[in-house]
Formats: C-alpha cells, sequence, structure tokens
C-alpha cells in the first residue's frame, strides 16, 4: 500500500515539470519573435527606421497642432478686428492685425499698408502673402511626403540585402546549405519590407488628411480677408471729395507703425 502512494506522489512530482515545460515553448515563442523581429533589422536597418519612425510622429504633431483654425483663423482676432472697422477706428483695426501672429493676421496687415495704392493693390498684396503662407504649410507637409516615399525604398533595400545573404550561403556552401542560416536572410528581408511598410502607409494617410485641411482652412482665410477688406472699398467710395474723386479712409490709407 505504501508503493503505490509513492508511486502515486510520484506522479504527481513528475506531473508539474511537464506541465511547465509545457508552457516554457510558448514564453520562449513570444520572446523569441520580438527579439527575433529587432535582430532582422540588424546594426543598420534598425536605427534608420527608428530615427524615421520618430521624426515621423515628430512631424504629424508638429503638423496637427499647427494645421488648425484657432490657429491659422481665430475668432477673436476676426471679431476684434471687425469691431474696430464697425466704431470707425481703422488705425486700430491695423494696430491689431500687425501685432496679432496669425495667417489671417498676416494677410490683413499686408492688404492694409498697401491700401494707399489703391483697393486692387491690396487685394493683390493680401493673395502674395496669402500664397505665401500656403506654400509654408505645405512645404511642412512635404517631409510626412519623403518618409511615405522613403520607407518604402529602405525596406527594399533591407529586402535585396537578407536575399543576397541567402544566395551567398547557397553559393559559398560546400554541402546543403544550413535552412538555418538561409531563413536569417530571407527574415531580414521580409522584416524590413513589413517595417519599412508600416511607417510609409501612415506617413501617406497623415500627409493626404493633413492637406486637405490645409486647402480648406486656406481658402477660408482668403474669403474672410477679403471679406473683411471689402469694407474698406466700401467706406473708400461712400463720401465724394470735393473735386468729384472718392475720399479714402483716413487710417486703413496710411496706417501708422
Amino acid at each position: 500500500a505504501a508503493q503505490p502512494a509513492a508511486a502515486a506522489d510520484g506522479g504527481g512530482a513528475t506531473a508539474d515539470p511537464d506541465a511547465a515545460a509545457g508552457e516554457t515553448p510558448a514564453a520562449a515563442t513570444s520572446e523569441s519573435l520580438l527579439t527575433k523581429s529587432i535582430g532582422s533589422l540588424g546594426f543598420f536597418f534598425g536605427p534608420i527606421f527608428l530615427v524615421i519612425s520618430f521624426m515621423l510622429v515628430a512631424l504629424v504633431m508638429m503638423n496637427v497642432l499647427q494645421i488648425r483654425r484657432d490657429v491659422l483663423l481665430p475668432p477673436d482676432f476676426v471679431d476684434d478686428f471687425e469691431d474696430q472697422l464697425n466704431n470707425k477706428d481703422y488705425q486700430g483695426a491695423y494696430n491689431i492685425a500687425r501685432d496679432h501672429d496669425s495667417m489671417v493676421a498676416r494677410v490683413l496687415t499686408s492688404g492694409l499698408t498697401k491700401l494707399n495704392r489703391g483697393y486692387s493693390e491690396a487685394v493683390e498684396g493680401m493673395q502674395e502673402v496669402g500664397e505665401d503662407e500656403n506654400m509654408s504649410l505645405e512645404h511642412r507637409l512635404s517631409y510626412l511626403a519623403l518618409i511615405g516615399s522613403i520607407a518604402p525604398m529602405i525596406g527594399l533595400a533591407g529586402t535585396v540585402t537578407g536575399m543576397i545573404d541567402s544566395f551567398d550561403e547557397i553559393a559559398n556552401s560546400a554541402t546543403q546549405p544550413e535552412p538555418a542560416k538561409l531563413a536569417d536572410g530571407i527574415s531580414t528581408a521580409l522584416w524590413t519590407t513589413l517595417v519599412g511598410l508600416g511607417i510609409a502607409i501612415p506617413a501617406m494617410i497623415s500627409y493626404s488628411i493633413l492637406r486637405n485641411r490645409v486647402s480648406r482652412l486656406v481658402l477660408e482665410v482668403g474669403m474672410v480677408s477679403e471679406g473683411l477688406m471689402a469694407r474698406f472699398q466700401t467706406l473708400g467710395r461712400s463720401k465724394p471729395a470735393a473735386g468729384g474723386a472718392a475720399a479714402a479712409a483716413p487710417a486703413p490709407a496710411a496706417p501708422q507703425e
């Protein structure tokens, strides 16, 4: 009776190591997958993809924070500027536009400084500044498109490098090449392609979304600024001068610095 009990105890003791051994391969597999993915990129492609990833996140955050209606076309500024026009404080309107740091303020300031040359000159000056501001916004976005273009190319370079390593192993092996060494080159080829696409796809999606937002906001800035400048055209034509010419609005025609 003692022997069966001992056998039973022994069977119970050996069951735990078997269970633990059964759980170990799963944990080892999950850990080796992460380490294998990092190791497959190598010391050359790994740091390159890491730097590009950080640049992508930084560029997306910077553009998301910059390309907003509150930054390019702040409602508070538009309301203050329009209040100055309603109060016929044209010099005050110019001062507000000059001191405010926003796209619509810079566009209006350019138009007001050229208003003494005529309304058409003022509108032309506004359009020039608007195009310059639009170009500046799109210039920052172009880096996202650049990342979206070069990331797959770097991945393709890794693919070619990995395949070359695999074929070199076949060519230089006197006997049948070891599958593990062949798998190393193939793994590098596949992982570099996957990571390159994983960076390029979000970059191109972000670029498309942000570029559409830029186009919409720039159009809104142009419509609002031209609508505000139209007030000066109406004021300039409202009172004829003694000689028959239209009397220009006093302050916008020659704003004081």
